[in-house]
């Protein structure tokens, strides 16, 4: 039934007319093992889409969801889709030390953040999708979104090193204010839009 819903939900979203620039088979191996960092994130329906595009790729994928979404009918379809429930208000939560155990039990896992953490203009990203990069020993996946155009597509791998800014950086790098549903809503880095000239 996963497999089948998951078909359905790629389906709308073509349908939509988005376009998925896909890698060919056994071209990009990390893919079964990484740290998705997706974005420009301003809108809800950035989930709809990343989700679509992740399960065409045919991986692993998996997506942390605030709790209140979890609620009947929503939950169990989204626990059967992949999402995993997190309590954003309890400052007790090892988000970061869950999703490396997740990592660390082996196999194919892969798990898609919004590093922006809000769908409001922010200049600062969070940094815990690099935590669990970086302690998982899994590379950052960025995933771009570009509602201008109504396509999404992977850059390279980029692996971390023990400089978490510039890493954050060069994950930025990838992304421009005009991919965004909501422009205004996305602060990309000062030198970003350079960088892609």
């Amino acid at each position: 039934m996963q497999s089948e819903m998951r078909k359905i939900w790629i389906a709308i979203v073509r349908l939509c007319g988005w376009r998925f620039l896909l890698p060919g088979a056994g071209e990009r191996p990390e893919l079964k093992r990484c740290v998705f960092a997706v974005a420009p994130h301003t809108s809800g329906s950035d989930f709809t889409i990343g989700a679509a595009y992740l399960w065409a790729l045919d991986v692993n994928g998996h997506v942390f969801i605030k709790k209140e979404f979890f609620r009947w009918p929503l939950g169990p379809i989204l626990r059967h889709l992949g999402a995993i429930s997190i309590d954003r208000g309890n400052r007790k939560n090892d988000m970061v030390g869950a999703a490396v155990a997740q990592f660390d039990k082996g196999g194919t896992f892969s798990l898609a953040i919004t590093p922006e953490g809000t769908r409001k203009y922010t200049k600062r990203w969070h940094r815990g999708f690099w935590e669990i990069a970086h302690k998982a020993g899994v590379p950052i996946v960025p995933a771009c979104i570009d509602y201008a155009n109504k396509r999404i597509w992977l850059e390279q791998a980029i692996y971390t090193t023990d400089d978490p800014e510039a890493d954050i950086a060069r994950v930025r790098r990838c992304f421009r204010a005009s991919m965004a549903k909501y422009p205004a809503q996305f602060a990309e880095l000062a030198d970003a839009a350079a960088s892609k000239n």
